[in-house]
């Protein structure tokens, strides 16, 4: 006896190949066959004639560690079709932690009083987020920067040998207690003090044990080459099986660079390195505005950062540094570049730095500092803004190499309670929708079984997940169901807490999570932790 019957969809398998109309049952939280099932006993038939029947999407690259404790239903990612989140990113994870301080410094997305950490080691996040509703599937990666914390503190200087071997041993811990992968942000503080060589030592653990090191590369602008050049070197001396976070390059790279990264994967591979990217499907950057100080002023948490703000000589010599985050900001760009979350500010939310500025009548640098300053506490830390850094043309020849998958690099929000006000990204509430819309629909850029194979089985092969991504009898019944000729993105600099449209059905470990359009009052996601 079958649970469910999907009946008469278009079944697109995750593999890439064209798709079949036929049939989909599942029995408890698995697939059990494909095919014609028209004989088949099932206590509940659906028909879903006319639509597209997919894995359900897998979003493998995520910041959502700390919304998900908030909120585990995921809302703006199960309306879009996700049924599986990998946080963790970037560097930047909730555990480890020496104290509740690290974690409230270090958490993706942390809002004060949302939730109550009750965990220091990586094993005790995990059972914490076990221990919630979840309305998608969650695997979870360890942080370069979260572990550097947990030994050496907000020390402004790279580890010394012993303490290296301190994070490597705790990298192993996290590991061994369920963590999926291993991640850096070598842009960020404090990423940015670790050398190749101690990269190295740490990927060597990770590969050890056969799990995959992200990384958000040391520099996608001017020094684009030596940013991606240093990835891939890391992987090949370690050992270590490679994903290149949201590979585009940013404002200030040469023309050339995109095809000159893609062409050093590729030889890469020739070499014998495991390597793959990822890419956002939008020409939006989006960061905390805290990482556009020089990193000697991030030194010391936010209350030290304050007073160096407020002090008039040290606040002139953070606007001269000729080395910002974004290239935006020296060349003085503020009109493309947009304030995206605020908790002190929420009228401001939307405008651009240059309409911040002309409406307090004072400089854009000026103004961004100031609404640092006007952050209490630890908000400092999660102010965002967004700006237009990326190019069209890039994320389509990023999506030409058959390795590229599509990521979010976004929060799993929800528009109500005490995430109403956060913001992961511009398309946080309608990547999926986008990508599938914009670039497989409109401009044909991908076909949609290609399209979707980027979104279910080829991230899961990276993360090495053998019974999610695809279709097939016996894996678990995370499935898509839309309207691929209706998808859409409703998101807009103004307004980006909208829903995406043309999803009719979502089911996560064979429980509807979406049914008819409308969010169910369903969570049957689960921690996923290495076999």
């Amino acid at each position: 006896m079958l649970d469910i019957v999907l009946e008469g969809g278009t079944v697109y398998d995750g593999n890439g190949t064209p798709p079949v109309e036929t049939d989909v049952g599942i029995a408890g939280t698995r697939i059990a066959a494909i095919g014609d099932l028209s004989e088949s006993a099932a206590k509940e038939r659906v028909c879903v004639r006319g639509l597209a029947v997919s894995p359900g999407f897998i979003d493998l690259h995520t910041h959502s560690d700390f919304t998900l404790a908030a909120n585990g239903r995921a809302e703006s990612q199960v309306h879009q079709g996700v049924t599986t989140e990998v946080v963790g990113q970037c560097g930047v994870s909730c555990a480890p932690a020496r104290s509740r301080r690290d974690i409230e410094l270090m958490a993706p997305g942390y809002l004060p009083g949302a939730v109550e950490p009750d965990w220091l080691s990586f094993g005790e996040y995990l059972d914490h987020l076990d221990g919630k509703p979840l309305g998608v599937n969650v695997a979870a990666f360890v942080g370069h920067g979260t572990i550097h914390r947990a030994v050496l503190g907000d020390a402004l200087r790279p580890a010394r040998d012993e303490e290296v071997e301190a994070m490597a041993e705790l990298l192993g811990c996290s590991l061994d207690e369920g963590a999926y992968g291993f991640s850096s942000g070598l842009e960020y503080w404090p990423g940015s003090l670790a050398t190749p060589d101690q990269l190295a030592r740490l990927c060597r653990v990770a590969a050890a044990r056969d799990r995959l090191y992200a990384t958000h590369v040391r520099n996608r602008d001017l020094f684009y080459d030596l940013g991606f050049g240093e990835a891939i070197a890391t992987a090949r001396v370690a050992g270590a099986r490679l994903q290149i976070s949201h590979i585009q390059p940013k404002y200030g790279a040469p023309r050339h660079a995109m095809a000159h990264s893609l062409e050093m994967i590729d030889q890469a591979k020739r070499q014998g390195v495991d390597v793959a990217c990822d890419v956002i499907p939008h020409d939006w950057s989006h960061t905390r505005v805290m990482a556009i100080l020089p990193q000697w002023a991030q030194e010391g948490g936010p209350e030290t950062v304050r007073a160096r703000l407020q002090d008039e000589e040290t606040r002139a010599r953070i606007k001269r540094n000729p080395r910002p985050m974004w290239r935006l900001v020296s060349d003085g760009r503020w009109e493309e570049i947009v304030l995206m979350q605020s908790e002190a500010n929420h009228a401001l939310v939307g405008l651009t730095l240059a309409e911040i500025g002309a409406k307090r009548g004072c400089d854009p640098y000026d103004a961004a500092l100031d609404l640092l300053l006007e952050e209490d506490g630890d908000a400092m830390n999660h102010l965002m803004w967004t700006s237009h850094s990326f190019s069209e043309d890039d994320i389509r020849l990023a999506l030409s190499g058959t390795d590229c998958a599509v990521i979010s690099d976004t929060l799993a929000l929800a528009p109500y309670g005490c995430l109403k006000h956060s913001i992961g990204s511009l398309s946080g509430y309608g990547w999926a929708a986008r990508f599938l819309q914009h670039y497989v629909r409109d401009h044909e850029v991908l076909s949609l079984e290609e399209g979707l194979r980027r979104l279910t089985a080829l991230p899961a092969d990276r993360l090495g997940l053998r019974d999610r991504g695809r279709l097939a009898d016996g894996n678990f019944a995370d499935i898509t169901v839309f309207d691929a000729a209706g998808i859409a993105s409703h998101f807009d600099l103004k307004e980006p807490r909208r829903y995406a449209s043309g999803i009719a059905h979502v089911l996560v470990n064979g429980r509807f999570a979406m049914r008819d359009g409308a969010r169910t009052e369903v969570d049957s996601g689960t921690v996923l932790r290495p076999a």
